[in-house]
């Protein structure tokens, strides 16, 4: 086995995954002081020892790490060993996944760059890729981005930044049409900053000693973090600006304003062009997602016939959460795409 890499579960996969500890350059010094070594994930289905084969970027959603994708439990099997099983019978086209690490101590990167959090963005398209495509038996080109939750948004927003690189795109309950799926948890948020006077330092002291995320913790986390990667502001002590006046919760309009530069509703206008060179781009969410991101999609997808962009708009029964099922689904449409001469 090569030194610089841990292969998981090699009894299970009939495949094989492996964990290589990647140095970043770009997220070393990060001002969260998070590891710049990062263990990401690679999944090689058994084709991959005789041909070359399309890549798909993987991208978990906010809280998650990509090592979650590769559980291997009997009773609670994961993504990967899912797509490992269906790539082996022949039932899935196969294709090598890689699971990029962008966790942070706030949760997650969105996949963004930003002064507060790291340079996540350039850390997938301007070092994963071409290590990917040096490393491994990719055919050129043939890249795909997948996500769910806050990875879904990353897929809208790495793929309609970067169409040049990834030529499908599928996001599973993406942050989106940020008015629905982010303000309405503004003000529980605010509540769970009472019993720390209101001030976001002291709730992240007390959330990095307990990682308590009961009552309105998770919606506390959530503004204080995408705060951080939407409205980064080196110049005040926390990195960030908030959407929302800390005691009144009444909106902050100009920081408001550089969070919807980054809502796909308002970002499609910028990168049509992008979006319409795609060959795939898929857009879904349950029925009864819990955030309200159904409602938001359908304003998405309004938007983007009007710019006369090419998508497909999924609707499934189920909510935001236990829905990994989707990746099965919809990994096979991806690969398709990205096979297409």
């Amino acid at each position: 086995m090569h030194p610089d890499r841990l292969l998981r579960d090699p009894d299970t996969f009939q495949g094989r995954v492996e964990v290589h500890p990647f140095q970043s350059r770009v997220l070393r010094d990060n001002p969260l002081g998070d590891p710049s070594l990062r263990e990401t994930p690679v999944y090689l289905p058994p084709q991959a020892s005789s041909q070359t084969l399309p890549v798909v970027y993987m991208l978990v959603g906010f809280t998650g790490r990509p090592h979650s994708l590769l559980e291997t439990h009997p009773w609670k099997s994961g993504v990967i060993l899912a797509l490992d099983r269906a790539m082996s019978a022949g039932e899935m086209p196969p294709a090598i996944v890689v699971m990029p690490n962008a966790f942070t101590r706030y949760g997650g990167s969105q996949y963004v760059n930003s002064s507060a959090v790291g340079a996540y963005e350039d850390h997938v398209v301007q070092e994963l890729v071409p290590w990917v495509d040096a490393t491994f038996p990719v055919c050129a080109g043939r890249r795909g981005l997948i996500g769910k939750s806050s990875g879904g948004f990353g897929a809208m927003h790495l793929g309609m930044r970067h169409s040049e690189l990834f030529g499908a795109v599928a996001s599973i309950a993406g942050d989106c049409h940020f008015e629905y799926g982010y303000a309405q948890d503004f003000l529980p948020a605010l509540r769970g900053l009472t019993p720390f006077a209101g001030d976001p330092a002291r709730f992240l002291a007390e959330f990095e000693a307990s990682h308590d995320l009961s009552g309105d913790g998770h919606a506390t986390l959530n503004l204080l973090a995408m705060s951080a990667c939407y409205s980064p502001n080196p110049d005040v002590p926390l990195g960030f600006d908030l959407p929302i006046d800390p005691r009144t919760g009444v909106r902050v309009p100009e920081v408001w304003k550089r969070w919807l530069r980054f809502d796909p509703v308002c970002a499609c206008e910028e990168y049509s062009e992008g979006l319409r060179s795609l060959d795939l781009l898929h857009l879904e969410a349950g029925t009864t997602d819990e955030f309200h991101l159904q409602f938001g999609l359908r304003i998405l997808s309004q938007r983007l016939k009007s710019l006369k962009i090419e998508h497909c708009h999924d609707e499934f029964d189920g909510g935001h959460f236990g829905i990994n099922g989707r990746y099965v689904q919809l990994i096979p449409r991806l690969i398709d795409a990205l096979s297409l001469d």
